[in-house]
């Protein structure tokens, strides 16, 4: 694959990576806030069909293209930006696989609630609460990573 097209496919799938679960992300917080219980039912059930239709490609595609412009560019694994980069990448998919997990989860229990016509059950609370905190982790590795794909150095060092 030319170099400008692997180059733009890694781009456009980290927009997508990003941006769909950020905004998705944002959009099952804002509504498990509210408390909402059909809300939530529908935002979880957004979330999960976003996962699977853009996350879960563009997640794939990043590491194929990465590890593809690292060959292409000559630059070995053992070069500290690329090398943070695919252990930060590593960290960042660790947190989204249960995220997944417990998105589905969180569905389910809006979904029943929402049925019963009762209020969120304190499992979905408990699962919201994990879901946030991995979330936040997983969003600074992506934002290190951003760093590290545009100074191509590491901050921290001089």
């Amino acid at each position: 694959m030319e170099y400008v097209l692997l180059k733009w496919v890694h781009i456009l799938s980290a927009t997508i990576l990003f941006g769909a679960g950020v905004g998705s992300a944002f959009h099952l917080f804002a509504a498990s806030l509210r408390r909402r219980v059909g809300g939530v039912a529908s935002s979880a059930r957004n979330v999960v069909l976003a996962d699977w239709m853009l996350t879960t490609p563009s997640a794939i595609l990043q590491p194929v293209t990465g590890v593809a412009l690292v060959h292409k560019l000559g630059l070995s694994f053992a070069t500290p930006w690329v090398a943070w980069s695919m252990g930060l990448y590593a960290v960042a998919i660790a947190c989204w696989l249960p995220v997944v997990v417990m998105q589905i989860r969180m569905q389910k229990l809006a979904e029943a609630a929402e049925l019963r016509g009762a209020s969120l059950p304190a499992a979905y609370d408990r699962l919201f609460h994990r879901w946030t905190a991995l979330g936040i982790a997983a969003f600074l590795a992506f934002v290190l990573i951003f760093w590290l794909m545009v100074a191509k150095n590491l901050p921290w060092s001089a």
